[in-house]
């Protein structure tokens, strides 16, 4: 198993988390949804001296993406999104940019089906589709490492809201249970926004469970 180093820098006016996920044997980083702040991330990139080879997109809201394609530039690296997704990465009235922001659009790179498994950094990482939040809102598993990055999916006993474009409640109400239901409770957390949790927490107190 690869010894892995993961920190969060919390950016944007929604205080979105930003995740640094590093292999520390090769170096080798990925970056899970690069908020606003493309000079904060480059600070804590050579602050934990890694090398980012991708960048992982759990949904294409504004709050999550806004620098991701700066991050593209400045790394060449490529960007990871779900195949459902592309509509509300380009659509800014979809990813709320307009609303809260400027209109902001973008493309990923990689475009990810469900289950698909990714080799990247070292790592073995399962796209799981998890519709609700948005319609191709994703998580990373890290089944090695024990680790799930959630993005608006699944929250500390909470989920992500599912009343914008693309949203589904229906489908959240059948994400979140099939998340606690397949994923060893060992599993710890990280979302997309305030502090992280566990599948055996989440097992116990989340309102979907």
């Amino acid at each position: 198993m690869a010894k892995i180093m993961v920190r969060r820098l919390v950016l944007g006016m929604v205080a979105t988390n930003c995740y640094f996920v590093m292999n520390q044997e090769t170096e080798e980083m990925l970056l899970i949804d690069p908020a606003d702040d493309l000079e904060a991330i480059d600070q804590q990139v050579l602050k934990m001296g890694g090398k980012p080879v991708a960048i992982l997109l759990t949904h294409g809201h504004f709050d999550h993406i806004m620098a991701a394609a700066d991050c593209r530039e400045k790394y060449q690296i490529p960007v990871y999104a779900h195949q459902l997704e592309q509509e509300v990465l380009e659509q800014s009235e979809y990813n709320l940019s307009s609303r809260w922001s400027k209109a902001y659009s973008m493309k990923a790179d990689h475009l990810a089906a469900d289950k698909e498994e990714l080799e990247l950094g070292g790592f073995q990482i399962q796209v799981l589709h998890t519709p609700g939040h948005t319609q191709g809102s994703v998580c990373y598993y890290f089944p090695v490492e024990g680790m799930l990055f959630s993005g608006d999916t699944l929250f500390a006993q909470s989920y992500g809201r599912t009343d914008f474009p693309t949203s589904s409640m229906s489908d959240m109400q059948s994400s979140i249970p099939r998340l606690l239901s397949t994923l060893p409770e060992a599993t710890e957390v990280y979302p997309g926004h305030n502090e992280s949790t566990s599948i055996s927490i989440e097992k116990r107190y989340n309102p979907l469970a």
